[in-house]
């Protein structure tokens, strides 16, 4: 053992020959805490999803309970289990509105029909022949022309350009009358012939508009319904990824424990000299620090007693396991005091990844002891 490094940071674990069975073993546990490493990646990624989801459903819906769920954890399960049936009924409604649409639309063609079959639609059935006409200023005064034929090609387009609904219909119809009206003036034939069809067309149309507003009003309910159950649907989704990460956390700190024991096995004996370090040592922990060591202590020892403001502990009476896991603990308690000190420069960037490992590690020393009420204790030596 190294003595420059002191009797608390050197705390290497290093037998008497190294063989190449203990270099065996050291590289499967350096394998196993590597893939630990990965496995807690992987749920860190989980657990920022998740956090991401409920940030954002609270944005969106303020009077939602922060950290808190639309859907109960008792019943995720079971709208889940829902949730196919729901999106087959949703596709059915989906189907049957489109059919309803398709009727409007057949009926709306009626209308059409009616108004392009009277004696003075001729004018409005093809697209005003400007250059024809010498209506050279017709693009000034018209910014959208509009007429039968085009409504005609676009109500049987197929390429996702045609209309959705019969109000969009309705617009264009109107639009080719009343640019008519506009170009053209009140005396006009004409314009006399625009207005007298768009006053039929408004009057058919006035009779089927019920019909239209009670669709809307149905569609909208329908896409309603359909938005809260997706927001239920990932909800409970989402519940059920953080319930699975509970669970994968709980087995990374079984394996963790199998994995730290397997280590303490495999220590050498602890010298009569590194227990009276360990012991000094420990001394120079903070009171809270010093609590978390008093469970190490308890966990390895049920009768141990830690009441009153005096602990005794025996060191020489501890078990091989529980030494290294206080020097283990010891060691990494005293390195990050040293290292949160200001007079150590710690914001050094070059040590940031080293930082970073040294703070995982530390993680799995604190996991063997869980944090007990804060209690002032004095350890002797």
């Amino acid at each position: 053992m190294d003595a420059k490094n002191g009797p608390v940071l050197d705390v290497s674990v290093v037998g008497q020959q190294e063989t190449s069975a203990g270099a065996s073993q050291v590289e499967s546990l350096n394998q196993s805490v590597d893939e630990m490493f990965v496995k807690v990646d992987q749920l860190e990624q989980k657990l920022v999803e998740v956090e991401q989801f409920y940030s954002s459903s609270n944005t969106k819906h303020p009077n939602t309970p922060k950290g808190g769920s639309n859907l109960k954890d008792k019943d995720s399960e079971k709208f889940l289990a829902s949730f196919k049936k729901r999106q087959q009924d949703a596709a059915r409604r989906e189907a049957a509105a489109a059919k309803r649409m398709q009727e409007l639309m057949r009926q709306f063609g009626t209308i059409l029909r009616q108004i392009t079959q009277h004696k003075w639609s001729g004018p409005f059935m093809q697209p005003v022949d400007v250059v024809g006409l010498g209506l050279h200023d017709y693009y000034e005064v018209i910014e959208k022309p509009m007429d039968f034929s085009t409504i005609k090609s676009k109500m049987e387009a197929k390429d996702g350009t045609g209309y959705k609904n019969v109000r969009e219909i309705c617009a264009d119809v109107r639009l080719i009358f009343k640019n008519a009206m506009k170009y053209n003036e009140e005396r006009d034939d004409v314009h006399v012939m625009a207005r007298t069809l768009l006053d039929k067309f408004e009057t058919k149309w006035l009779q089927l508009l019920p019909k239209v507003d009670e669709e809307e009003k149905r569609r909208k309910e329908e896409e309603a319904e359909m938005q809260q159950d997706m927001q239920l649907a990932q909800e409970a989704a989402h519940a059920k990824m953080a319930r699975d990460l509970s669970f994968e956390l709980d087995e990374i700190d079984t394996h963790l424990e199998k994995l730290r024991e397997t280590v303490l096995q495999k220590c050498r004996k602890m010298t009569t000299e590194e227990k009276k370090r360990l012991g000094s040592a420990i001394t120079r922990l903070s009171p809270e620090d010093i609590n978390k060591a008093l469970e190490i202590v308890a966990k390895s020892n049920p009768k141990f007693q830690s009441a009153g403001e005096t602990v005794e502990v025996d060191i020489d009476a501890q078990s091989e396991s529980t030494l290294w896991k206080l020097k283990f603990f010891v060691k990494d308690t005293l390195q990050a005091q040293i290292k949160s000190s200001p007079s150590t420069g710690g914001n050094n960037n070059g040590e940031n990844n080293q930082n970073s490992n040294n703070r995982r590690k530390r993680e799995i020393c604190d996991a063997l002891a869980k944090t007990s009420q804060k209690k002032s204790k004095k350890l002797p030596t």
